[in-house]
């Protein structure tokens, strides 16, 4: 069907294109909607959610669907409002600030503000949306000096759930100071967001790549990663992962169908400085692949290797208060080389500096309590796989339970398991709920947080 108020589009279920129009970035995902609008314009956002209302239906905002598992078939039922039409982005380079629509990329935005010698508070994902990341926190490569993306936000622009388009900043008061607190860092589920505001960082080079070494010296490398995390600046932002990439061509030779270890960071010091730096990690073994180098700032968004297409994936994850000789041990038994995982990466993205430290006038997430966060991921090819894959993440997460902090970050939440609720203390979910029944008695919008 077609629904010709403003220029909104429906598809339904007996439309041509139906699974197209449906279809999450996780492939794992079949979300059965009962219909899709998608929208070209913040008034057509208003419009879809007065069909809805209409209709009796809830409204799922969705820009490209990476986190559609975490809402564990909410959306089924519901109109799905696809908003990645809205990708429209602008750059002011003297005042370092970007205005984006809540369907533009990663990817696009790094590229754009580049340009200008400037860089956004992107996270590992070229092809996910800045508004879905930005509303869970963000957490990328320059986060442990410069802190979540979701604190340097300027301006949110939504649709609340009574169709009212709100503009909200730092001066804002009443119910619309209250989303602008919300909206940073709390999740989606208190209006639909159309476009954000945000400040850009002057940054045009950074030292930067990924170190590969065998699988069988997983345990060597994770001690010497724990030992040299624990020194370096607040300019430096890590991972340490246990990888099997599968055997394709984009995957280089000496990587495929086996089990690796590597550590990727992000050093935005003086990249003169960047051998020194890393000097300890290159000492542990020779790796089989070392890509660190001095590199445009605007391909850090690509750093981390992430998917540019839908593909399925299962993950889990957690918030770890130390990384500790026993917990690299756990992880090694349960995930590493010899331990049969069907998991595709485990890895463990460093926290702490900025990202530890709550700014004034913060938003509803602020900072992170945790040394790292952990988070696994598997592809579920078949029906077996993905028991196996769930099995395998559950047992990761047992294994690391004893160095939890308990807590949850919504970007990497993937399960429908009360990650909202575990990842803020409780003044701030009792003001998280408070303000959801002010703005959205009836629980119309449907989303992560």
């Amino acid at each position: 069907m077609t629904f010709t108020e403003t220029s909104l589009q429906i598809t339904g279920p007996a439309d041509a294109g139906w699974d197209a129009a449906r279809q999450a970035w996780n492939l794992a995902v079949d979300q059965r909607p009962a219909a899709v609008a998608c929208a070209n314009s913040a008034a057509d956002v208003a419009t879809a959610i007065a069909h809805a209302r209409r209709e009796g239906l809830r409204v799922a905002p969705q820009a490209t669907g990476h986190g559609a598992s975490a809402l564990g078939g909410a959306q089924d039922g519901a109109l799905l409002l696809k908003t990645d039409r809205l990708d429209a982005i602008e750059i002011d380079a003297a005042a370092r600030r970007a205005r984006v629509g809540a369907g533009a990329l990663s990817g696009d935005v790094a590229v754009r503000a580049g340009a200008d010698g400037l860089a956004a508070l992107h996270g590992s994902s070229a092809d996910v949306s800045v508004v879905g990341y930005t509303l869970g926190g963000g957490i990328g490569w320059l986060s442990r000096e410069h802190g979540l993306a979701s604190e340097h936000v300027t301006a949110i622009e939504l649709v609340t759930a009574d169709g009212v388009l709100r503009s909200v900043d730092a001066n804002s008061a009443g119910i619309d100071g209250e989303l602008f607190w919300a909206l940073r860092g709390g999740g989606g589920g208190f209006g639909v967001v159309t476009a954000l505001e945000f400040e850009l960082m002057p940054l045009t080079h950074v030292f930067a790549g990924t170190l590969f070494w065998p699988g069988e010296l997983a345990r060597e490398v994770l001690n010497a990663y724990r030992a040299w995390a624990e020194t370096v600046p607040e300019t430096v932002t890590s991972t340490v992962r246990l990888l099997r990439l599968p055997d394709l061509p984009f995957v280089p030779e000496p990587l495929r169908d086996r089990p690796v270890v590597d550590v990727c960071l992000s050093f935005a010091g003086d990249p003169a400085d960047g051998d020194a730096l890393v000097a300890p990690l290159r000492a542990v073994a020779p790796p089989l692949i070392d890509t660190l180098a001095t590199i445009p700032a605007p391909q850090l968004v690509r750093l981390h290797g992430d998917p540019e297409q839908p593909v399925p994936g299962l993950g889990h994850h957690a918030v770890l208060r130390e990384l500790t000789a026993a917990g690299i041990d756990a992880l090694v038994e349960t995930a590493g080389h010899a331990s049969g995982s069907p998991l595709l990466s485990v890895e463990l993205r460093q926290l702490g500096g900025a990202l530890a430290r709550r700014p004034e006038g913060a938003g509803a997430l602020g900072a992170i309590d945790g040394a790292y966060v952990l988070y696994g991921v598997g592809t579920p090819v078949t029906p077996e796989v993905g028991r196996a894959v769930d099995e395998r993440l559950d047992a990761v997460a047992a294994a690391l339970a004893p160095w939890s902090t308990g807590g949850a970050f919504l970007n990497m939440a993937d399960r429908p398991d009360g990650a909202a609720a575990r990842a803020f203390d409780a003044p701030t979910r009792e003001r998280l709920r408070a303000l959801k029944e002010a703005v959205d008695r009836d629980g119309l919008i449907v989303a992560r947080g």
